[in-house]
Formats: C-alpha cells, structure tokens, sequence
C-alpha cells in the first residue's frame, strides 16, 4: 500500500531537520574549536604567552572558560566610580554606573560599553547560554542573561567573573 504523501513529506522533513540540526551542531562545534584555539583581535597572542601573562586562575577564567566560585570576586559588592576592563588586554569593558546588585554570586551589569563585548553562543553544561568575551583578545568574561525581571534599562545581567577585571578609578 502507497503511503500518504503529506506523511512522507512530513518525515522526510523532520529526517532533514534533524541531519540539518546535527550538521549545524558539528558545525558551530568546529568553529568554536577553531575560535577558542586561537585568540582573536590585535591582541592575539599564543597559549604560552597569555600563561607567561596571567595567573593561572586568570588563565583558566579567561582562556579555558571556567568560572569562579559565587562570593569570591573582588568585585561584586565594589561600588566605587570608574570602569572595570580586561584583566587580559586592558580593553575597557564596563562602566560602573552599568553596575547593580543582582545577589548572583558574581558583579553584574546592565550594559557593555558599545564594541567591547562580544556574544557567543554557548552549549555546554547541556544548556544554551550566551557567553560574553572581550571583543579585543577573545578572554572569557562570563554570561548573559535576559528577561529575569531586574528593573534595568536593557533587562540583561551580564554575569561577569572579578578574575576577569580589573578596576580603574574615575
């Protein structure tokens, strides 16, 4: 017997959908492999450079993606005046004004300053996320987080680890 057409289409979508979405998945996999192997912007520099550089908590934080304990950061409960930038390249990131205390564990802000943060789609820890890196030398800095009902202008927490700022007073 000849199978309904509309179901045989319908199938044949779904079968393409998913070959595509694991396409897609392999895909952004292999250009995060080949976007994390390398640091980006004018900043780039080798694995054993930015070692040489930073601490190795900073390296971990910045270069392999990890995160800081919640409460531990130097900086999330500072409310001086000034801007937090890249412990890595000195990139300023954030203005303390974009500062507010969503009770996380980690500083937060509202807003980036305009060009210096870039987002990524994150996969890992079997959820999506986006990550947040200096636009500068690809650090790690944290995630964000939209639509949880802080009373911000742009509703969004940039969850930032303190390991990866440093202050500058106004």
């Amino acid at each position: 017997m000849i199978a309904n057409p509309a179901s045989l289409l319908r199938y044949h979508r779904s079968v393409a959908s998913f070959t595509g979405i694991r396409r897609a998945s392999f895909l952004t996999f292999k250009y995060r492999f080949h976007q994390s192997s390398f640091a980006m912007g004018a900043n780039s520099k080798s694995e054993d450079e930015w070692r040489a550089i930073l601490s190795p908590e900073q390296f971990r934080i910045l270069r392999q993606k990890g995160t800081e304990a919640p409460d531990t950061g130097n900086y999330n409960h500072h409310d001086a005046p000034g801007v937090y930038a890249c412990t890595g390249c000195g990139t300023p990131l954030y203005k303390s004004s974009t500062k507010f205390n969503s009770g996380c564990g980690w500083p937060a802000f509202f807003d980036a300053i305009p060009g210096a943060v870039s987002r990524h789609q994150d996969r890992s820890m079997f959820m999506t996320r986006i990550e947040i890196t200096c636009t500068a030398c690809g650090g790690h800095l944290g995630h964000v987080f939209k639509g949880e009902g802080f009373d911000t202008p742009t509703d969004e927490r940039h969850c930032v680890n303190s390991v990866s700022l440093n202050f500058k007073e106004e």
